[in-house]
C-alpha cells in the first residue's frame, strides 16, 4: 500500500472554491479505486496550503486509477472547474509508504 500526499498552494481568496473541489473528489476518488483519507483546507496558520491524501495499492494501480479519474464525469468536471477558476496555484505529489507498521513490537537497531 502506498499513500499519495498532494500539497496544494491555493489562492487564499478562493478557499471556498477549493473546498467545493475537495468535496467533489470525496465522491469521485473512491469510485475510481483509491481509498480517500481526505482533503484538508487551511484553517489556522497558513492560508495558502491545502492537502489531498489517499491510499492506493501500488504505482500500477495508481496509473489505472488516474485514467479512470480523468474519464469519470465528476473527475473530468472537477479538473475543468479548477482550470477555469484558477484557485490552485501549485500542486505537488509525494508517494510514501508507511514504515511504522506494525505498531506492536519494538525492533532494536
Amino acid at each position: 500500500m502506498i499513500t499519495c500526499i498532494i500539497t496544494y498552494q491555493i489562492d487564499p481568496y478562493k478557499k471556498d472554491l477549493f473546498d467545493t473541489y475537495a468535496r467533489n473528489w470525496g465522491q469521485a476518488i473512491p469510485e475510481c479505486g483509491a481509498d480517500l483519507v481526505g482533503y484538508f483546507s487551511p484553517h489556522e496558520g497558513s492560508t495558502t496550503t491545502a492537502y489531498g491524501i489517499y491510499n492506493i495499492e501500488s504505482m500500477a494501480a495508481y496509473e489505472a486509477y488516474r485514467q479512470k479519474l480523468m474519464a469519470h464525469p465528476i473527475g473530468k468536471a472537477n479538473y475543468e472547474f479548477a482550470q477555469k477558476e484558477k484557485f490552485i496555484l501549485k500542486e505537488d505529489r509525494l508517494f510514501v509508504k508507511n514504515a511504522s507498521l506494525p505498531h506492536t513490537n519494538f525492533i532494536a537497531p
